[in-house]
């Protein structure tokens, strides 16, 4: 499984990326609101930083407009990948892009019947939010099992399953389990990933008794 950062801090992106544990980035219209940056700007640093795929979200929501949008974050940097909404027209982008072997991330999804239209519009992503449908007392993990299960039904369905919405590192384990392809993980949550209280237990017995010891490695 491929972890994607959440985040449009570019700290937390370039801390994280120092650990080899992100293999790209995505953003949203909020994470750039937080930032309180220049969207452009802050597209093109972070590209700079990730050598993988970096989601820039279009701002529009009528298909020509979207394709104006795109086009110009697509110049910013080689690994922007259009992001776009799950509808009708940000449909008809997807496949606009899609043809020109541009990469799209389509967002918003909260249904396998969608997740079989983005298939079909030809994406490279589709974002199904597996914390929000938890939200609302609805199982989000299943919903990746149902989109994993049709997509692997069919060779032509080339779209990759990229679970957003991570809330925790069930979400991520859960997914992996299930065959998802991404996660995009909030910089929090990559960190739990990591802890353990018997690993930190057995860490602390470790040191304690390397210290009875006397000796140094240097």
């Amino acid at each position: 499984m491929k972890f994607f950062i959440d985040s449009a801090q570019i700290s937390e992106i370039k801390e994280l990326n120092q650990y080899g544990l992100i293999d790209g980035v995505t953003t949203n219209p909020t994470l750039i609101a937080n930032s309180g940056r220049n969207f452009q700007e802050v597209i093109a640093e972070i590209c700079a930083e990730v050598n993988g795929p970096v989601s820039a979200e279009v701002a529009s929501i009528n298909y020509q407009d979207m394709i104006r949008e795109g086009e110009i974050l697509g110049k910013i940097a080689k690994n922007v990948c259009i992001k776009l909404p799950l509808t009708l027209d940000g449909l008809r982008a997807c496949r606009y892009f899609a043809n020109r072997d541009i990469q799209t991330n389509v967002t918003l999804c909260f249904s396998a019947a969608q997740a079989i239209l983005v298939a079909k519009a030809g994406a490279t992503y589709v974002s199904p939010f597996v914390g929000r449908l938890d939200d609302i007392s609805l199982d989000g993990l299943s919903l990746i099992a149902e989109i994993c299960e049709i997509y692997q039904n069919y060779n032509e369905f080339r779209t990759k399953v990229l679970v957003a919405s991570v809330r925790n590192p069930l979400h991520i384990v859960e997914s992996a389990k299930l065959g998802a392809h991404v996660a995009t993980i909030p910089a929090k949550v990559i960190k739990q990933l990591v802890e353990h209280p018997l690993t930190s237990k057995g860490l602390e017995t470790f040191l304690k008794d390397w210290a009875s010891t006397g000796q140094k490695i240097i």
